[in-house]
C-alpha cells in the first residue's frame, strides 16, 4: 500500500489535512475569518528579477495586498490571468488536469499564515465528500486558483499581521506610475 503510507507521511509532515468537506469559513474561529480577494494585475519589480502580484478585495472595499514572487511564478500567474493557452501544458495546467481526471474539486485557496514576511497558503480540494488541505506557496496556489477557477481568500489574522511599514511608500510609488500603460514594452 504505497499510496497509503505516502499519504500518512504527508499528513505527519503537516502537508495534508483531512476534514469533512462540509466545513466552511463559518466554522473558522473569529480571527480566521476569510476575506475574498482577486488578482488585479502583475507588476514587474524594476530593480530585481521579481514580480508583484497585486490582490484586491473582491467586495470592492479599497485594500491592496501585494505579494512578491519570482519571475517564473509571476509569469505563470500572468498567463492564467490573461487566459493565455500555451502550446504545451504548464505545471499548473497539469495539476488542474490531474484534479479533473481524478474527480477532485479545487474549492478555494487560503493565504493563512505569514512568518518573517513570507506568506503561506493552503489549497482546499474535495473528493467524494472528503476535503483535504494541501500546503502550497502562495504563487502556486494563486496560479492554480486562476486556472481552476476558484476563490482566493486571506485570513483576517494574516491581514492584521502583514508588514505594512513599506506599504504606504510602495502604494504611493504605484499610484505615481501610469498603471494603464502596458507592463511589458515590445521592441
Amino acid at each position: 500500500m504505497a499510496g497509503k503510507s505516502q499519504t500518512g507521511r504527508f499528513r505527519q509532515a503537516g502537508l495534508l489535512i483531512q476534514k469533512d468537506a462540509r466545513m466552511s469559513a463559518v466554522d473558522l474561529p473569529k480571527e480566521q475569518e476569510l476575506v475574498e480577494y482577486r488578482v488585479e494585475r502583475i507588476l514587474e519589480e524594476a530593480n530585481t528579477d521579481t514580480r508583484i502580484v497585486v490582490l484586491v478585495r473582491q467586495d470592492g472595499l479599497l485594500d491592496t495586498f501585494p505579494i512578491w514572487v519570482g519571475a517564473a511564478e509571476g509569469n505563470a500567474i500572468k498567463l492564467a490571468l490573461d487566459t493565455m493557452i500555451t502550446p504545451r501544458p504548464m505545471s499548473h495546467d497539469l495539476i488542474k488536469s490531474f484534479a479533473e481526471h481524478l474527480n477532485i474539486t479545487i474549492q478555494r485557496v487560503v493565504i493563512g499564515d505569514v512568518k518573517s514576511s513570507t506568506y503561506y497558503a493552503m489549497v482546499h480540494v474535495a473528493n467524494k465528500g472528503v476535503e483535504r488541505t494541501i500546503d502550497a506557496r502562495p504563487s502556486d496556489a494563486i496560479s492554480l486558483a486562476l486556472r481552476a477557477p476558484c476563490p482566493i481568500y486571506i485570513t483576517q489574522d494574516v491581514l492584521k499581521r502583514r508588514n505594512t511599514s513599506n506599504l504606504d511608500a510602495w502604494l504611493a510609488k504605484l499610484e505615481s506610475k501610469n498603471v494603464s500603460a502596458p507592463e511589458v514594452q515590445e521592441t
